[in-house]
């Protein structure tokens, strides 16, 4: 089965390991793939070296980025030829411009040869995943109308299946916003190589003393890209009322990763009068160190589809605290108890989003609570070992296209 998987760009984060993984997994296993991406734009770390270190070799398409422009044209015509000369079974995109780009590829090679209409559409299948989506918090009212409006037509016209990877999202875009029918859809949430995150004391020391804490420090680490819908403001005004109350035990924030709103969080830390408490120690290719280090992980987001950074947390074993968005609903559980200002959950802890009061009592909380840390970490390694391994996602990949071909 001949495959061809477009997405936007390598940048770090989880789609892009997502689609390298499968790639990678499904090479010389029955499927034969063609991994199309477009170029990373400058503030964002490109994980081409990612894709290299697992033998994947993308076909680059350089004018395809993330935001609309005139030379989503040239992209077009670009993925389309891509797609004459593989002749694929399986076309599959993921994030919302290659779903837009590649899916009106897809559309004119299955209806049409070079400028007339041809009698019987292509056998082709047509695939897309919403890793998140942009129907809020991204956008103004009139730019969001219209990207919903242009989901539903390429759900209608382009396209077979429509993967989430999490319940919450089916809710929000399936029934939220009236995107495609609800027989197009499968829930496949992500799969990630656990093997490595196993918690280390030795590593854990060597992080520990490279960001300046002993061993009664309560580290406090956000893992992710430093852009707009992380919210990173919201951590580091949780962060100033953390470190300004009393009876709290030493606390340190470390934000672990890269942007372009670095700058501007290093001077808001500053402006706060905690920038001697928070470390930005920028993107890192040993998180199996990273995470052995930490005490929790917390998340801001204004916005998440499954946030790669909890799973690979809760891998580790260690307890989670952030704001109840997206596919952060399903990772955390249900509600064991309704506190003042946050929820305790099965398997961490959740805030209003937008609430920094809520977020820094859930932070002290957990500060205070080693028992609650250990049982929410041994939770959560559960659950992401039961639910989010590397194997476990190829095999439903397996079979959401062995499918497609039975409807």
């Amino acid at each position: 089965m001949k495959v061809v998987r477009i997405i936007a760009r390598l940048n770090v984060g989880g789609p892009a390991r997502h689609v390298v993984w499968l790639t990678e997994a499904l090479q010389g296993d029955g499927y034969e793939t063609t991994l199309i991406a477009g170029r990373v734009p400058e503030g964002e770390e490109d994980m081409a070296y990612f894709a290299s270190e697992r033998g994947v070799e993308p076909l680059y398409i350089q004018e395809m980025s993330r935001e609309l422009s005139p030379k989503d044209a040239i992209s077009l015509f670009k993925v389309l030829r891509a797609i004459r000369r593989e002749k694929p079974d399986i076309i599959h995109t993921h994030t919302a411009k290659a779903g837009t780009v590649g899916r009106t590829a897809a559309f004119i090679y299955r209806w049409f040869t070079w400028g007339s209409l041809i009698g019987r559409p292509r056998n082709v299948r047509v695939i897309h995943t919403f890793h998140g989506h942009v129907f809020h918090s991204y956008y103004g009212a009139l730019k969001t109308r219209l990207f919903v409006l242009i989901e539903k037509i390429l759900a209608r016209a382009a396209t077979d299946k429509i993967v989430v990877i999490t319940g919450q999202q089916f809710r929000e875009i399936c029934e939220g916003t009236g995107v495609g029918r609800r027989e197009q859809f499968d829930v496949i949430p992500l799969g990630i190589d656990l093997a490595d995150l196993a918690p280390n004391e030795e590593k854990r020391e060597e992080f520990r003393r490279e960001v300046a804490a002993d061993g009664h420090t309560f580290v406090v680490g956000f893992v992710g890209r430093l852009t707009e819908i992380k919210n990173i403001p919201l951590l580091l005004e949780s962060a100033k009322i953390v470190l300004d109350s009393e009876g709290v035990p030493a606390v340190r924030f470390v934000i672990i990763g890269d942007g372009h709103l670095r700058a501007a969080l290093r001077s808001a830390a500053a402006e706060l009068g905690i920038r001697a408490s928070v470390n930005f120690v920028g993107n890192r290719d040993d998180l199996d160190r990273v995470y052995s280090g930490l005490d929790c992980v917390a998340l801001t987001s204004l916005n998440e589809g499954t946030p790669l950074s909890l799973i690979e947390a809760m891998a580790a074993g260690k307890p989670v605290i952030a704001t109840s968005v997206g596919g952060v609903v399903d990772l955390l559980g249900d509600a064991v108890e309704d506190l003042q200002g946050f929820t305790l959950c099965e398997r961490g802890i959740s805030v209003r989003s937008g609430d920094a009061a809520g977020f820094a009592k859930g932070l002290i909380y957990l500060a205070k609570n080693e028992r609650l840390r250990l049982d929410l970490g041994a939770a959560g390694h559960e659950f992401a070992n039961q639910v989010y391994g590397k194997e476990r996602l190829i095999e439903d990949i397996k079979s959401l296209y062995s499918r497609s071909f039975e409807s």
